[in-house]
């Protein structure tokens, strides 16, 4: 198993904006939750019982899955899938405003 994250294409979805993304992010199925993690916010290893997305619209967020490493930045998102062993961590000093997806 991969680590899968794609990226915003704004020749394709226009300019990065959290509506675009949240709306983008929906279409595929998602309840879209805004969080927002400050510096220093660390999830150890855990896992969830429905298919995910995190989304990040600003700052950084480091994601460990299946031993590989993706930190993910504006108009970034990763595929969680249910079970899989995860972990999250804000990277740097800038909070992380996170679109937490989960399929409807």
């Amino acid at each position: 198993m991969s680590v899968n994250v794609h990226h915003w294409n704004s020749s394709a979805d226009g300019q990065l904006a959290e509506a675009a993304m949240r709306k983008k992010i929906e279409a595929q199925g998602f309840r879209v939750t805004k969080y927002v993690y400050p510096p220093g916010t660390y999830f150890p290893d855990h896992t969830h019982t429905v298919d995910k997305i995190d989304g990040v619209v600003s700052g950084r967020f480091r994601m460990t899955m299946y031993g590989q490493e993706a930190v993910l930045g504006p108009g970034d998102w990763l595929e969680v899938p249910r079970g899989a062993v995860h972990s999250a961590e804000v990277v740097g000093q800038e909070a992380v405003v996170s679109l937490d997806a989960t399929r409807k």
